[in-house]
Order: C-alpha cells, then sequence, then structure tokens
C-alpha cells in the first residue's frame, strides 16, 4: 500500500505548488482594481492598491488620483512588493532545493524565515491600506474593500502556512527521506485467535 503522508518524498512539490498560487493571487492583488469598491449601485468609487477612483452617478468616465501622492500610499504599495518580490525568490529557492536528490534541510528551514519576514512586509501594507485610506480620501456612498484586497489577504494566509510547513519539514527528515523502515505489527496466534 502506498500511502503519500504529510511530509514524503513524493509530495514534495506541494509547498512549490502552494507558494506558485500564493504568487499568483500576489499578481491578482497587485494588478487589480478592486482593492476599494462602491457596494451597490451607483458604482462611484473604485480603487487599486496604486491609484483612487471616483466618478459621477450620471458620469460614465473615471477620475483618477493616484495614491503615489501620499507618503502611505507609496509605504503600503512598497511594503507589499517587497514581500511579493521575496515571495517570488522563495519560490526559486524550494523549487531549487526540492529538485535536488540530497535535501539541505537547514536551506529549507532557511526558505522558512524568509516567508515570514514576506508575510511580516505583506501584513503591514494590507494593514496600512484600509486605515490611510478611509482617513485621507473621502468615501462616496457605500464601499467595501473587495475582491483584489481579498487576494491579498488570501496570499498572505498561504504564506503563513507555508512558512510553518517550510520550518517544521526538517522535523522530518528521515520521513522525507525515506531513511526509516516501515515498522511491521504482528500478534501471536495465541493473543489473537480470531486469525485462525
Amino acid at each position: 500500500m502506498v500511502v503519500c503522508g504529510l511530509a514524503c518524498w513524493r509530495c514534495r512539490w506541494l509547498l512549490p505548488l502552494l507558494l506558485g498560487l500564493a504568487i499568483i493571487m500576489g499578481i491578482i492583488a497587485l494588478a487589480g482594481r478592486g482593492w476599494l469598491e462602491s457596494e451597490s449601485e451607483p458604482y462611484v468609487q473604485q480603487a487599486s492598491l496604486w491609484e483612487s477612483c471616483t466618478r459621477g452617478e450620471e458620469d460614465l468616465n473615471w477620475s483618477c488620483e493616484s495614491l503615489m501622492d501620499y507618503g502611505w500610499g507609496r509605504a503600503a504599495a512598497a511594503t507589499y512588493l517587497v514581500g511579493f518580490v521575496i515571495l517570488v525568490i522563495c519560490f526559486a529557492l524550494a523549487v531549487i532545493a526540492f529538485s535536488i536528490e540530497i535535501l539541505r534541510f537547514n536551506f529549507v528551514r532557511g526558505i522558512g524565515g524568509l516567508l515570514f519576514v514576506v508575510a511580516a512586509f505583506q501584513i503591514i501594507g494590507l494593514v496600512i491600506y484600509p486605515v490611510k485610506f478611509t482617513e485621507d480620501i473621502p468615501l462616496t456612498g457605500d464601499n467595501m474593500f473587495s475582491w483584489a484586497y481579498g487576494f491579498g489577504l488570501a496570499s498572505t494566509v498561504v504564506v503563513i502556512g507555508c512558512a510553518f510547513f517550510f520550518c517544521c519539514l526538517p522535523n522530518w527528515e528521515d520521513e522525507v527521506l525515506g531513511n526509516i523502515k516501515p515498522t511491521y505489527y504482528y500478534s501471536s496466534p495465541e493473543r489473537a485467535p480470531y486469525l485462525n
């Protein structure tokens, strides 16, 4: 019977795959225009990490203002972007680490430490943005932090989970490398009469 547990060599690509998923969600968050949107019609407010756009109820054209004119806008974008760049580096390091036959477990633990740094940068950006946005930008109507902001949060949650797994993986070094012999349990016929 073949079992693929939490830390087996055949399942080693799950962690880089999750990091790739976090990168995709990070790209959507960086490029998406749905960090803040109007909650209901008329849709008069829309914002991304980079700019805030408004329009009148009857107007079809958006009037956009760059958030890079604000110190907090630059800080939120920079911290999230720095976290994203380190995440891409961690993904590349994870692919390299799991591609070689002799896995360097201290190297894997270092990737986990870097992922905690990624999570810290992304959390800082995700906290600065809504707090300062609602203080400095006049909001029109009912608004909500929307899908692109949600992708940013989801990317951060995946990164935190992967960081824990990368840091804990060296604890299962023998299981991952297949160095442990299987344990067979045998009971004598006297103790298990139902086996006769």
